[in-house]
């Protein structure tokens, strides 16, 4: 139990850090903030998977469709709508609707499973709906006073709940593969994501690409953008540490715990989130 509470933490901390790329890389649009960080993790997921070649040979062609959908789901939807709405909105209100993962995870698994009873799960619950609440109000606030136009902010709250929609499916579904193939190392089912994860985000990148060069309205030099170092070295990073990391170890918690409670621990990423943007703008809330 404890080992997966601390696998949990260790991947919301890596994840954390996704929230504030799209602020840091304000020129690039969201969804190709999404296609750069996993064409990035799926070229890493080559060398990996060629160690573990024997392994990836075991899984089915269903698994495999099963990587492909959790891959499309779970990583570029999810990550296409998430900067798409921080860019839009800022990253306060993002922030704020994916908290609420924790709480619309658990519920949404312990629908299904009830493997927890709802009597021990709701204190728990009830902590984090609390400090979610305690945490963003500051952000609240910020959000009240900003100003701006109304309906980006409308469009912005639109893409996080799409990306909340995203991350309550995946979650859920990728704990039942690994329950079901236990015998399956969450290090390769990990790998074969991120190899199942490549070709989606290159067609992507290309058709992204040849839009820009021929019908888009305002050019960035696609692939590389206007900061092709500093977009490339950001991409690694997110693919190695966020994607391929993030995604061993939240498969290692997902393991060892029932999905109503790995699902709260989620927390961690919003947490992580707040306290990484809040560097970036070099305050804290009052």
């Amino acid at each position: 139990m404890l080992s997966g509470v601390a696998f949990a933490l260790g991947a919301g901390l890596i994840w954390g850090v996704v929230f504030v790329t799209p602020l840091i890389l304000p020129d690039y649009p969201g969804i190709v903030l999404a296609f750069g960080r996993y064409l990035a993790f799926g070229l890493i997921a080559i060398p990996i998977g060629w160690q573990a070649r024997h392994r990836l040979r075991a899984l089915a062609r269903a698994d495999w469709l099963e990587a492909l959908r959790l891959s499309f789901v779970g990583n570029l939807l999810y990550y296409s709508a998430l900067a798409t709405s921080i860019q839009l909105a800022g990253a306060p209100l993002p922030t704020m609707v994916i908290g609420t993962l924790p709480v619309v995870i658990a519920i949404a698994s312990n629908l299904g499973e009830r493997s927890v009873s709802w009597r021990r799960l709701a204190p728990s619950l009830l902590v984090i709906a609390a400090g979610i609440a305690l945490v963003n109000r500051a952000e609240l606030r910020h959000l009240a006073d900003a100003g701006g136009d109304p309906l980006r902010y409308a469009a912005g709250a639109g893409f996080a709940v799409l990306a909340t929609a995203c991350w309550t499916w995946y979650p859920i579904r990728n704990a039942r593969w690994l329950r079901s193939h236990a015998t399956r190392s969450a290090a390769t089912w990990a790998t074969a994501q991120g190899l199942a994860t490549l070709p989606l985000a290159a067609i992507g990148m290309a058709v992204a690409t040849a839009w820009d060069r021929h019908a888009g309205l305002q050019p960035i030099g696609l692939p590389l953008g206007p900061e092709p170092w500093r977009f490339v070295a950001w991409m690694l990073a997110l693919g190695l540490l966020a994607s391929w990391l993030g995604t061993l170890w939240w498969n290692a918690a997902a393991r060892r715990l029932p999905t109503s409670l790995a699902g709260q621990l989620i927390v961690f990423e919003t947490l992580s989130a707040l306290s990484y943007a809040w560097l970036l703008r070099r305050a804290w809330p009052d």
